[in-house]
């Protein structure tokens, strides 16, 4: 089997922006570990909201809000395993029902819905997805996700995004899953500098890699925008496959405080968006701190 993003590539595509810090932004309290996935229980229908946002500022991808969904995390909040598979999976209906309302009111736009995988670090909660030192092994990794993906590809997404992989050890377990998955998926990296990801493999080793197995898409995502631009150079030497990058606001998340520290980075995304669209990006979006704003920014220079 070849996976293959179930859309046009011949523009730019608009990938989503921030869920959990809009959804903050917007009033809702993210400082559980379960973080935006939280709100699967306590109130989807803001999570509706912002992926309506998204939708009419210009995305052409929705990002599910699964990224720190696990039977394991909801367990530890006193969440009966049934329960918490429901809340997993309704994280892609819900995205789906915002998706196909909309596009009944655009009947010339089909969003793409992209099914959240996020790292083993994720469900840790403590930042480790910025550095990828959790001591497992490829079997172990490949053990962790392959539930959660079973259910969210069951949900009927349109793809899966595996996103903020800290390391080559995780790359590789998800490459795996995402071989023998019935839905195309990418693989995006958390970068610690221009040319390595979060554990200090180079990219262009990690790209390689992954680009050996059925993945659609390789790219960088949660990372300071400043990096974005070398890393995709370097992605864009060892393979043809189409890359996806949507950097964070230029802020870093501090896990120990729980807070962003730094500024935001300088320049208009226009600048950037051009820039890494020369670099070979075809999908571009947002992470942490970012907004609908920022994503109609993203979407004018296709326009």
């Amino acid at each position: 089997m070849t996976h293959q993003l179930p859309l046009p590539l011949d523009d730019l595509v608009v990938v989503d922006g921030a869920l959990a810090t809009e959804l903050e932004r917007h009033g809702a309290d993210i400082t559980s570990a379960l973080w935006s996935a939280a709100l699967l229980r306590d109130d989807p229908g803001m999570i509706a909201r912002v992926h309506r946002d998204y939708l009419d500022a210009g995305a052409d991808v929705l990002i599910t809000a699964s990224y720190q969904a696990t039977v394991g995390g909801f367990g530890r909040l006193g969440i009966p395993v049934a329960d918490a598979e429901r809340l997993i999976t309704s994280s892609v209906t819900l995205a789906r029902d915002v998706r196909d309302a909309f596009v009944a009111e655009h009947p010339g736009r089909r969003p793409l819905v992209a099914a959240s995988v996020g790292p083993y670090g994720a469900a840790l909660a403590d930042g480790s997805e910025y550095r990828g030192d959790y001591g497992l092994d490829v079997a172990a990794l490949r053990a962790f996700h392959a539930d959660r993906m079973r259910l969210l590809v069951g949900a009927g997404p349109d793809l899966l995004a595996c996103e903020t992989v800290p390391s080559a050890v995780e790359a590789r377990a998800l490459a795996e899953l995402l071989a023998g998955a019935d839905v195309p998926g990418w693989i995006t990296f958390t970068g610690r500098d221009d040319h390595h990801i979060s554990d200090g493999t180079p990219v262009a080793e990690v790209a390689r890699m992954v680009a050996d197995h059925d993945v659609a898409a390789i790219g960088i995502n949660c990372t300071p925008l400043e990096h974005v631009a070398p890393l995709v150079d370097d992605i864009a030497a060892v393979t043809d496959l189409p890359v996806v990058v949507y950097p964070n606001s230029g802020e870093v998340w501090d896990a120990e405080q729980r807070r962003w520290t730094g500024s935001s980075a300088r320049g208009s995304w226009a600048t950037w968006v051009r820039r890494w669209r020369d670099a070979g990006a075809v999908l571009v979006g947002g992470c942490c701190r970012t907004t609908p704003d920022d994503v109609a920014e993203i979407a004018a220079v296709r326009a």
